[in-house]
Order: C-alpha cells, then structure tokens, then sequence
C-alpha cells in the first residue's frame, strides 16, 4: 500500500482546489469570514453499520459520506461552503478504491458547490468516513424547535425506499431504484432554502420517519396527528413494505417540515413552481402525543427507528 502522504495526494487529486486563504497542506484550513452566520455539523459513515465494502462500491461510500452531511444543512436551510474529512482504512485498502471514493465525493461536492479544505488519514481494521460540513445561512435557522400547535406537517420525496433498498442489497440485489436510494441518498439542500422562507421548524428524516417525528414533538413541545394513508410512498414501497413498513425505514434523508396555516399556499405554490415535492400528512397539537391513524381511523402503536446502541448488531436489518 502507498505510504500516507501519497495516498493524501491521490485523494486530493480528485478535488478542485479550495479558494480560500490556507487548504489542504498545512496545519490547519484558513477561511475568508462569511457574511452570514454558519451551520457546522459532522457524521460518519462506517463500515459494516452504514454500508459494507461487498455491497457498496468505494465511489457509493464516497458519495453518501457527504450526502448525509449535506442533508443536515438542508434541513436548517444553510448553502453548503466548506468541509474537512477524516478517511480511516485498512493498510490492504486499494489505492484505485481511494480513487474512486474521493471521485464519487467530489462528484457530490461539485453539485453542492462545497469546497474541501482538509482532513486526516489514519490506519483502521474498518473504513470509516468522518465529514465536517460547514454551511452558510442566509436567513434564521430552520430547527426542531419552532413548530407551534396548528402547524401543518409537510416530508418531501417518498419514505422507505432506502430500507427497501437495504433488503434488495442483503437478498443479493444489486441495482434498482430503492437501491440507489439506499447507496447514494440526494441531500435536499434547494428545498431546505426555500423552506425556510415559510417553515416554522425542520429536521432530516435520518432514523425513521416516526423516530425523527418524535425528535421534532419533543424539541418544540408540540404533539402530532399523522395519517398513514398520506405517507408518500413509491409503488415498489407501497406493496413490498405498505406505510407502517415506510414508517419505520431509516435513511431516507428526506426533509420533514411544519409549517403554519398562514404560509401553506404560499409553500405549496412555492414548491410546485420549483419543481420540489412535498407532502402534508399530518398536524401538530398542543395534546404532547405522537398519534398515527390509519385509513379506518385507528391509532396506531408508533415504532421505533433506528438506534445505533440498541443492540450489539452490525448492520442496521432489514427488519428493523
């Protein structure tokens, strides 16, 4: 395996260079002052809990490392500048792998228009990517705390198309829709910045929509009625995993949304004319219950998401 520094080299060989005063090089990044306040967030992504090297391609790995992060600026409605990486990997690790990694990242980054300005290699028995986005905001933050009783309850694209993706890869399946969804979920940045423009609260569905769902309540102390017929689901989705299955699919990395009364047209025609879709399915309440009815009207027992110290499990199953 090529010592550090060359594989340093080849990773940053896949990038524009930053512009900004000091990247990648030097002890520390440098960067210009920005004219609004910043978002900062991290996450990972690790071998054999977010993907596995037998299932995903190294460009996948590459791809979805930035997704996920760039999913938390668009839920607090931040345009993406700037991010570090921390890439931990076995000495056996291809250096072509790397390649192709850092490839499948700046694809992404080119997108986004967010610019690397440094990061750290070490060696692991396990591939892990660690990001640090940092996002500039241009009005007030969307958070999870905002949402007041009355709000309507509004999540964009499909639910459950990645944990269906999820049980297409672990029965052998390779390709398919569900399972791009799973390997390189789209971060929803144009919709969070036009949401904060109407949006009282938002957050990202990462664990589950009924686990996320639960996260917003409980920031804004508000409560819910969701009805399940509205969930939007794909086809595949509808008939492999039907709504309560959808429910409880995490990595979805769309955006959930309350948004007052008042601002609902105006959302609604703001969306449409922007090509982004969005469903309501639901109303916040003052009551502080999480309550989902189904088509003939009866509440149903939410479900658990996704939690990564519930058990002593690898890989998140598809039965989760």
């Amino acid at each position: 395996m090529p010592g550090e520094f060359d594989l340093i080299q080849r990773f940053l060989a896949c990038f524009p260079r930053a512009r900004v005063p000091v990247g990648p090089g030097d002890d520390c990044a440098v960067l210009a002052p920005s004219k609004g306040a910043l978002c900062v967030t991290t996450d990972a992504v690790v071998e054999d809990v977010h993907f596995t090297r037998e299932t995903f391609s190294a460009a996948d790995i590459g791809h979805k490392a930035l997704a996920v992060n760039l999913s938390d600026l668009a839920a607090m409605g931040a345009t993406p500048r700037w991010f570090v990486c921390a890439l931990a990997l076995p000495r056996d690790f291809p250096a072509r792998e790397l390649s192709a990694m850092g490839r499948g990242m700046a694809a992404l980054a080119k997108a986004h228009r967010i610019m690397l300005v440094g990061g750290n290699f070490t060696s692991a028995r396990e591939v892990s990517v660690t990001l640090t986005v940092t996002g500039e905001l241009s009005r007030a933050p969307l958070t999870r705390s905002g949402a007041r009783p009355g709000d309507l309850l509004y999540v964009s694209g499909t639910l459950g198309d990645a944990r269906l993706g999820l049980q297409h890869l672990q029965a052998g399946v390779r390709r398919g829709a569900a399972v791009k969804r799973q390997r390189r979920p789209e971060p929803r940045i144009a919709l969070g910045k036009l949401a904060a423009r109407f949006a009282s609260a938002g957050m990202d569905v990462s664990d589950g929509l009924a686990q996320d769902l639960g996260h917003l309540c409980a920031a804004s102390r508000v409560g819910v009625e969701l009805e399940l017929d509205r969930l939007p689901l794909s086809p595949a989705v509808r008939a492999a995993l039907g709504p309560e299955g959808a429910l409880r699919g995490g990595e979805d990395y769309e955006l959930l949304l309350a948004v007052p009364p008042s601002s609902m047209q105006a959302f609604e025609r703001a969306c449409a004319r922007a090509g982004q879709e969005v469903t309501r399915m639901g109303v916040l309440t003052r009551e502080r219950t999480l309550r989902i009815r189904d088509a003939g009207g009866h509440v149903l027992t939410p479900p658990a998401g996704f939690d990564h110290f519930a058990r002593t499990g690898r890989q998140i199953r598809p039965d989760d």
